[in-house]
């Protein structure tokens, strides 16, 4: 049967901003398909984690393991959890990777490049697809107020360059084009699409640069001078599922702490 709650996949949610982000879901109602890549630990954590703080006795966590990188992962990811809930009503794009060693760009290989992007860009890219024709041509109820929304997590690094992975860097500005078009393709069946751009946040991603980001934190690189936490995100997040930014599609919104600002 259907589920009665609002059903929401998120990418990349077994630890994480991902973590927080389903956290938050699961507060204001919704039912989470809690996607991961290889830490089924972790992700069995989030599923009680979430059942901790549900609302209601309908909502339902349910953890699976897919590569969105590739398209059988991205088709069982969908498929089950249609299968599994009975309906979508909001996707969102937190999976991502850095490379798995940093290069000053000169030394950049093709094959860190095309890994980064496959799993940032491209699977976003084509799960997004996917997701966005199942609603146009099978599902026309959403059960979120304002409609389907889907949400992208990027970057600060899709307008701030760090030389020592640049293929990150261009994975997130590239994550940043695709919230745009996806917005505009989908304004006119009512669908939202939003872009978050988180700043320094304390995740196993910064784990390996927190003196250098701790230095610069206290230093004044942050206006609100401290870490971002995946509290943070999910707030962010949930505040658009619930249906807080009615008249709003394409947006841009930083949860940085000011990081973004232009200062002399």
């Amino acid at each position: 049967m259907p589920s009665e709650n609002p059903v929401v996949l998120i990418t990349g949610a077994s630890r994480g901003l991902g973590r927080g982000i389903a956290l938050h879901a699961a507060k204001i109602g919704c039912s989470v398909m809690i996607n991961y890549v290889a830490n089924r630990r972790a992700a069995r954590e989030t599923e009680k984690l979430c059942l901790e703080n549900r609302v209601n006795a309908g909502q339902r966590f349910v953890s699976l393991q897919a590569d969105i990188g590739s398209r059988k992962g991205r088709a069982k990811l969908l498929k089950a959890s249609l299968k599994l809930f009975g309906r979508l009503d909001a996707l969102v794009n937190n999976a991502g990777i850095g490379p798995r060693v940093r290069r000053d760009i000169t030394e950049t290989t093709e094959e860190s490049f095309a890994e980064v992007m496959q799993a940032n860009l491209q699977g976003a890219f084509f799960l997004t697809q996917s997701v966005a024709n199942y609603w146009l041509r099978e599902q026309a109820k959403p059960a979120l107020a304002g409609g389907f929304k889907i949400i992208f997590i990027s970057s600060i690094s899709a307008e701030s360059i760090s030389l020592n992975r640049g293929e990150y860097c261009i994975s997130k500005a590239g994550l940043s084009m695709a919230s745009r078009l996806w917005a505009v393709r989908l304004a006119d069946h009512g669908i939202q699409v939003f872009e978050l751009r988180p700043g320094i946040m304390a995740t196993d991603m910064t784990s390996a640069a927190k003196e250098k980001y701790d230095k610069q934190l206290s230093e004044g690189l942050v206006p609100l001078a401290r870490w971002g936490t995946e509290d943070d995100v999910g707030q962010a997040v949930s505040s658009i599922l619930a249906g807080h930014f009615p008249f709003s599609t394409g947006e841009v919104i930083y949860v940085d702490g000011g990081l973004h600002i232009p200062r002399l």
